[in-house]
């Protein structure tokens, strides 16, 4: 599996860099594992998320956050400094698993949880749909996107996240996993204390992640950025 360590400048291109590597594994390319970290904080909507029942607009506004939406579902996410995200491109043939959305999420998170396991003192559970979590508090949500003979899954794990920030400018989600059992953001959420190189380094190893020369389609990303990651009919249209 290729191994590729990059952020983009902007929110948007870092968003449209995982769709580009989900076409270009369409296309033939190898699996492919990326990581990357924001540098400034930005709101990402799932792909059918509706912007005013999940995000605090105004506050955003007066933030000057970014309201932003990827391709993949989920629930709507606050990145930022402090947030690890991976993506891995998978062929729907590697494994029984990922014939199906269910299949793929397990197949994924118990590759991450025995990874990140040894590394902590504290069993790391998964519960809900697709959460990682420490003592009942998420530290990692995901999400994915199925593409022909391909998916794009991909997540947020949070080491040294805002979290206070998170409170501000999110609103409660309408649909909740029963273990949440309704708590606020501040006290649902919680930071993996991992720093973020010893946690690449261990997704690059649970992956077999080894091969670095990897050529990035930066037209295709400028692209895409331009069809829709930087228009409000994209991002605002729920």
């Amino acid at each position: 599996m290729r191994y590729v360590d990059r952020t983009f400048p902007t929110p948007e291109h870092n968003l449209a860099c995982d769709e580009a590597l989900l076409e270009l594994c369409e296309a033939g390319g190898a699996p492919v594992l990326r990581v990357w970290e924001p540098a400034a904080p930005f709101v990402v909507l799932g792909y059918a998320s509706p912007s005013a029942a999940d995000v605090d607009l105004a506050a955003c506004r007066a933030r000057r956050i970014p309201v932003l939406r990827r391709i993949s579902g989920g629930g709507t996410v606050v990145q930022g400094p402090g947030v690890l995200n991976f993506s891995v491109v998978l062929p729907l043939s590697a494994a029984r698993e990922l014939r199906t959305i269910t299949g793929t999420t397990r197949y994924v998170l118990h590759r991450h949880r025995d990874a990140l396991q040894p590394l902590l003192s504290q069993p790391v559970a998964l519960e809900g749909l697709s959460d990682l979590t420490l003592n009942g508090r998420k530290f990692a949500g995901h999400a994915q996107r199925r593409r022909g003979q391909h998916v794009l899954f991909h997540g947020s794990l949070l080491l040294a996240a805002d979290l206070r920030l998170i409170e501000q400018v999110l609103r409660l989600p309408g649909r909740q996993p029963a273990y949440r059992a309704g708590r606020s953001h501040a006290d649902f959420l919680a930071n993996l204390p991992l720093p973020a190189d010893i946690v690449k380094a261990a997704l690059q190893h649970a992956w077999g992640a080894t091969e670095h020369a990897v050529r990035l389609p930066d037209d295709r990303i400028d692209a895409l950025v331009a069809q829709h990651y930087a228009l409000d009919a994209w991002n605002y249209r729920f």
